[in-house]
């Protein structure tokens, strides 16, 4: 399994790739010998990637029909998307700004189906393409302080659900791959810190990420960027992929328990 590679380069696109784990899975691909188109919000020129054999740097904004549309026309046909292009922003649902709210869901959740929505005719009448969404552990488990981004990825991962029903049999494969905690994390905007009363759980919480990752601290962002390798390259990959020991850990739990039982091992 480990050595699986595929017979021919994929021209694959990856969004949010100016770090962690796009940045990663950029470089990984490349090293597997498939054509990358890495890119990101902002132009990545300046970017350890923009001198690799192999990657195409582009910017790409998710939240934009146009510059989707303008991105994807200057590419030319794929192989393959990583949606990976994500925002975080932590806070208690009370208070929390709407507006916050919506960005990140047009990131996190539109912001993948555009990219979707823009390759799918062509894919279909081709009959093939893999799509990778990159949710998290918290797109099946919501932990408090973190309505807001596991909204998103429980949206992505309904979305990614029907797709997956709705084009298998057209040869388009659709993957989830569902990080726990992984460094360095996405871009974080300014919290949104509540009412005082919030402050004990804030200091908790924090507690319990530590607790989870232990001494050594969260894996390095090439974990996720194999897994996401290997969705690619190997046709028999699952709809959902966990990475990561919290990850597999978490989901397992979660699977066995009911909701009580579940709630009672977070606490």
């Amino acid at each position: 399994q480990e050595d699986f590679r595929m017979s021919k380069a994929l021209r694959i696109l990856i969004t949010g790739a100016a770090r962690g784990i796009g940045m990663a899975t950029a470089q990984v691909l490349a090293k597997r010998g498939h054509w990358v188109v890495a890119t990101d919000v902002s132009a990545l020129s300046g970017l350890a990637l923009s001198g690799l054999e192999g990657i195409q740097t582009h910017a790409l904004d998710v939240t934009s029909d146009d510059s989707v549309a303008r991105c994807l026309e200057e590419v030319g046909p794929l192989d393959a998307i990583v949606n990976n292009a994500g925002i975080f922003g932590g806070g208690p649902v009370e208070g929390y700004p709407l507006d916050r709210f919506r960005q990140i869901f047009e990131t996190n959740t539109l912001g993948a189906l555009r990219v979707i929505q823009a390759v799918l005719p062509a894919w279909r009448k081709r009959g093939s393409g893999v799509i990778v969404n990159v949710s998290s552990v918290n797109g099946r488990v919501s932990s408090p302080l973190g309505a807001a981004y596991s909204a998103s990825k429980f949206a992505l991962e309904a979305l990614t659900e029907s797709l997956h029903l709705e084009v298998r049999h057209f040869g388009i494969r659709s993957v989830l791959i569902e990080p726990g905690n992984i460094a360095p994390g996405m871009k974080t905007s300014e919290p949104h810190k509540g009412p005082a009363d919030y402050a004990g759980l804030w200091e908790q919480w924090a507690g319990a990420d530590t607790k989870m990752t232990g001494p050594s601290g969260p894996p390095g962002p090439e974990v996720v960027a194999l897994a996401i390798a290997r969705a690619i390259e190997d046709p028999a990959t699952p709809l959902r992929v966990p990475v990561g020991q919290d990850a597999e850990m978490i989901l397992g739990l979660r699977r066995r328990l009911d909701d009580q039982a579940f709630e009672d091992a977070m606490r």
